[in-house]
């Protein structure tokens, strides 16, 4: 069990009691330089704190992952947020052959999330799912688990609060993500996360298709051709029709850029489809392995 900390005095002991409570055995509190007492209480609940090597979420969880040896790993954050109660059900999801799987917020206390937030959540959700080819409804999810061995090699390349969407790529490249339902509670201390921190998971988001599905990220740029051609077509059609002019060049130009877009809309289509295809395969693969043995 891995709790993320910085400055979570108010939460970090209620949430390690709470886990104590089902079961979970090994607690580990990977800090980020809290100030207010969190090391402490963490100690004096039981569990075992290490300092993050770097700054930032990602850098805990990298921290996190070199000091684990259980094949499964559960993180959520210290903030009381995510009910210890799901946890088993994570990692009876885990034992399933899945490589990672999300606790989905689906069950919101009020005033836990904003609308604002929630809007956000789900928009980014989208963009993640669009680059990826997953069908997710919560990859922000600070309560998920993971198959160790299938992020050992995972880049942690991104910065301030993606990394649940860099494990997420990581993952939906070479493997097989699920989710579980959750219930979302009010959380105890200061909010860390601001709505500008969701333009950085958005870039770092497009950045990891770049990295891990080139051909899907640059056919789905050249799709976009499609809507210069359909309004230059349009233009060209308007003036031929009511003014009578005609625009032979600007025409070619206008069905050059539609073929274009659709043909690139057809790759993308085709990557992602090769994407999940490889995916089950790779799932495949292991069960055979994990059967063998």
């Amino acid at each position: 069990m891995v709790i993320p900390t910085l400055n979570e005095a108010e939460g970090v002991v209620r949430v390690i009691e709470e886990l104590r409570a089902v079961g979970v055995e090994k607690i580990l509190v990977v800090d980020g330089g809290s100030t207010d007492g969190t090391v402490e209480l963490a100690k004096r609940a039981g569990a075992v704190v290490i300092f993050q090597e770097g700054r930032g979420k990602v850098a805990a969880i990298k921290t996190a992952l070199r000091h684990v040896d259980t094949p499964f790993v559960v993180v959520l954050d210290g903030d009381f947020t995510y009910p210890g109660v799901h946890v088993p059900e994570i990692v009876a999801k885990l034992r399933e052959g899945f490589d990672e799987v999300i606790g989905a917020r689906r069950f919101r206390e009020p005033g836990a999330m904003s609308p604002l937030y929630a809007f956000g959540n789900w928009v980014l959700t989208w963009w993640f799912n669009l680059l990826f080819g997953t069908r997710l409804s919560d990859v922000l999810s600070g309560m998920y688990g993971l198959r160790r061995e299938a992020v050992a090699d995972a880049l942690f390349s991104s910065r301030g609060f993606s990394v649940e969407v860099e494990l997420a790529a990581h993952v939906a490249s070479t493997g097989e993500i699920g989710e579980v339902p959750i219930r979302y509670r009010r959380r105890l201390g200061r909010k860390k996360l601001r709505p500008w921190h969701g333009l950085q998971i958005a870039l770092d988001a497009l950045r990891l298709s770049w990295h891990y599905n080139p051909l899907f990220t640059l056919a789905a740029a050249g799709a976009l051709l499609f809507v210069p051609g359909v309004l230059l077509a349009s233009w060209v059609a308007y003036k031929w029709i009511f003014l009578g002019v005609k625009h032979y060049v600007w025409g070619i130009i206008a069905v050059s850029l539609i073929a274009g877009g659709v043909a690139s809309g057809a790759v993308a289509a085709l990557a992602l489809f090769l994407r999940r295809m490889e995916r089950r395969l790779v799932r495949l693969v292991r069960e055979c392995r994990r059967g063998a043995v």
